[in-house]
């Protein structure tokens, strides 16, 4: 594993920095975490949090699209965004000695979007396109259906792109709005990663911040009222049958959360996994299965996805079910819980030879939690997961809670 020195500190009237000190690195990764996501549209159109960040692209009163792109790809760099429930991270990726353009390009974009109104009716064509596809595709769809059936009509339940009748309905004022305030907030967080300390990351990026920050506003909360499970189906021209389970779980910051991942990974992550083993190798009921875990701040969710013939549906579930089951009862079975900590600390060994992944966990450490914490500590607190730790939180989430399901299916009849 890259060995990295995290620091961070908080830039005064400013958001706070964390930095990932790679002394042999000769790259360098740049993200800005703006703590809010579609989770955060409540009241508002659906898709609005990821129609805000394509619009960053698209020009500031310094610079056209084609500049952004130009600017940082000429001297080799790359761009990056993504949107997801709970925040939009920008990126900017490089050679070492991109740092200072990496700083001015994602600073001007991020605070300075001008969002012209000729861009913005072009942009919503696109996401328009963007949604097609994903409708289109049962496998990326269903994850939108399972996200309506778990989380009902909070905002958790919305697609994060949103849908043509509500991306129809943003604006600029819309917008620009979203963007003020969230943007904004003392809690973004920027991180970077490469051969440079705290000290120099400040000194980069500190010329190109806004004079002023102000303090977040709370999100609206989930609650778990007891409401039955839903189900959601679609029916359309296919032959396969999308099929996916989803069940609530404590948050990130829940001590449960090592044990949870590990029980995914024995379920459903790999191709040693219960669910790949019995479903895929000895029956072949499927292509694809898989399970994962999604923590927010106060909640999460269990997934189960799979791919398969409609009428193997009734076998599938029982499969799914029995091996439910068996670890709510039993627990892991020898050696299961050991290779499944092998595999996540390997994975995570393999991931931190990227640069950008030190600036993501620099990053997303100080947005959830505040701090950094250091990699040996989430590897320590793997191997102190016990078999009897699984077993329980099996127990919490698959013990009275019925599943959320959705399903894309063939026509009926």
């Amino acid at each position: 594993m890259s060995k990295a020195n995290y620091q961070w500190l908080r830039i005064p009237q400013g958001p706070r920095l964390a930095v990932a000190t790679l002394p042999d690195s000769e790259c360098a990764a740049l993200t800005i975490h703006v703590p809010a996501g579609s989770r955060d549209e409540h009241g508002l159109p659906a898709g609005l949090a990821h129609f805000v960040e394509h619009m960053v692209f698209k020009g500031t009163s310094r610079r056209t699209a084609r500049d952004l792109s130009f600017e940082i790809e000429n001297a080799g760099g790359q761009l990056n965004a993504c949107t997801s429930e709970d925040q939009t991270v920008y990126e900017g990726r490089g050679e070492a000695e991109m740092l200072p353009i990496l700083a001015d390009v994602l600073a001007d974009m991020v605070w300075h979007a001008t969002f012209p109104e000729s861009e913005i009716a072009l942009e919503r064509e696109v996401i328009g396109e963007e949604i097609t596809m994903y409708r289109e595709a049962p496998s990326d769809h269903i994850g939108d259906l399972i996200s309506a059936a778990l989380w009902h009509d909070h905002p958790l339940g919305n697609p994060i792109s949103g849908t043509m009748e509500s991306i129809a309905r943003i604006d600029r004022a819309a917008l620009t709005r979203f963007r003020d305030r969230h943007h904004f907030r003392e809690d973004v967080v920027i991180a970077a990663a490469g051969p440079f300390t705290a000290e120099e990351v400040l000194r980069a990026i500190q010329p190109h911040l806004p004079k002023k920050f102000h303090a977040a506003e709370p999100v609206l909360p989930f609650h778990r009222n007891g409401s039955p499970a839903r189900s959601v189906d679609d029916r359309r021209e296919t032959d396969q049958l999308q099929l996916s389970l989803a069940w609530h779980t404590p948050g990130r910051h829940s001590p449960t959360r090592h044990a949870l991942r590990l029980l995914s990974s024995m379920l459903g992550e790999s191709s040693s996994s219960r669910l790949f083993l019995e479903l895929r190798e000895d029956r072949g009921l499927c292509y694809q299965i898989g399970s994962d875990v999604t923590l927010f701040h106060e909640t999460g969710a269990f997934e189960i996805n799979a791919g398969l013939d409609p009428e193997s549906r009734e076998e599938a579930l029982s499969c799914i079910h029995r091996e439910i089951d068996d670890l709510v009862a039993n627990g892991p079975r020898p050696g299961e819980l050991e290779r499944a900590k092998r595999l996540a600390i390997a994975q995570s060994k393999l991931a931190f030879e990227s640069t950008s992944a030190h600036a993501t966990w620099a990053g997303e450490g100080m947005l959830d939690f505040d701090r950094i914490p250091s990699t040996e500590e989430w590897r320590n607190s793997i191997l102190a997961v016990t078999d009897e730790e699984v077993r329980a939180i099996a127990r919490e989430i698959f013990v009275n809670q019925q599943a959320a399901t959705a399903e894309i299916g063939p026509l009926i009849g």
